[in-house]
């Protein structure tokens, strides 16, 4: 029904943002204020109400059917428990979607931020279509989610594919999880950016440092000077894309998606990068591995609000019972 919306959050550790989203994954309101993530779980589950009552007097009239909140992990999506998210201060064992049910009066839906996005991207964006995918966020660290015969795939408490943190080197900088070779430690946008300050230095006269102001590179700054045909940068970007390429076959091996889709702010390079990538991966994928299409993910910052929205929207299942009560909302009497 077209009157009809959920309510989605992405709560970050930097930014708070809520939406209205419909059946066709089309965002109906939007509003996002920074996240007091150092000041407890009492202050941002707070915020998150405030969020709420904004985001819904934009569109009084539609009917939300529910919350999604996609949030950093660990996390627990059945019991919808947030184990302790290392972004946000204090939060430890925080039954996030009772507290928001009684809050708000609808039924909520928690999820890992990754994971939302992974399930907005399989079904509005670039996995479209497809039965199975993987999804990987490359920006300051390495995240992803596994969309699995229209699932997401959980694994035990809701840990599964945590695929930064997979070993693909015996060398390298310490990940920030305490180990040696992470992909993320290896291959992430921040990786790349150290990699890039490593190799100049303030006003040396590197296009890398002009684009920069002569502060820190980043991995974008790599992305854009790659683009000026810079040397170094494509340099970079050829050595980034092949521990992508190495990361890849990995996740081709272990869960034959029909599609690998590829967000964050790297990915923004996807196409400078990808014919390093697809020859590694021809190298190093068994051959019947080495067709899966490697895309940029085309909902950019919203993949994981739709995502959220889409656990409320389209039931997979593994719904929660939905709050007992009154609601302030309108079109959802709590119960049912």
């Amino acid at each position: 029904m077209s009157n009809e919306a959920a309510l989605a959050i992405d709560l970050g550790g930097t930014e708070l943002r809520a939406a209205l989203v419909d059946h066709d994954g089309k965002i109906l309101a939007f509003a996002a204020v920074p996240t007091q993530a150092q000041a407890g779980p009492q202050v941002v589950i707070g915020q998150i109400e405030a969020l709420a009552a904004t985001i819904h007097a934009e569109a009084p009239a539609l009917a939300i059917l529910g919350v999604g909140v996609g949030a950093p992990g660990p996390l627990d999506p059945l019991a919808g428990i947030a184990v302790g998210p290392p972004t946000l201060a204090g939060w430890l064992d925080v039954p996030l979607a009772d507290i928001l049910e009684r809050r708000l009066g609808l039924p909520v839906r928690l999820e890992n931020d990754a994971n939302a996005a992974a399930l907005g991207e399989w079904r509005f964006g670039a996995g479209h279509g497809a039965r199975s995918l993987v999804f990987v966020t490359v920006s300051t660290g390495i995240g992803g989610g596994v969309v699995v015969d229209g699932r997401i795939l959980h694994g035990r408490r809701g840990l599964a594919a945590e695929i930064g943190h997979m070993t693909i080197t015996d060398g390298g900088e310490r990940c920030m999880c305490g180990v040696v070779g992470c992909f993320e430690a290896i291959a992430s946008g921040t990786a790349l950016g150290r990699r890039a300050n490593a190799a100049t230095s303030a006003f040396d006269g590197s296009t890398l440092r002009r684009l920069s102001a002569n502060g820190e590179v980043t991995g974008r700054h790599v992305v854009d000077a790659a683009r000026l045909q810079d040397d170094l940068a494509l340099a970079l970007l050829e050595e980034e894309a092949r521990w992508l390429g190495v990361g890849f076959t990995n996740l081709l091996h272990l869960y034959s998606p029909d599609v690998l889709v590829v967000g964050g702010g790297i990915a923004n390079g996807l196409d400078l990068m990808a014919p390093a990538i697809e020859a590694t991966i021809r190298q190093r994928a068994m051959r019947a591995y080495r067709d899966v299409p490697v895309v940029q993910a085309q909902l950019g910052r919203h993949a994981g609000l739709i995502g959220a929205a889409s656990l409320v929207l389209f039931d997979d299942g593994t719904a929660r019972v939905p709050v007992e009560g009154p609601s302030r909302y309108p079109g959802h009497e709590g119960g049912h």
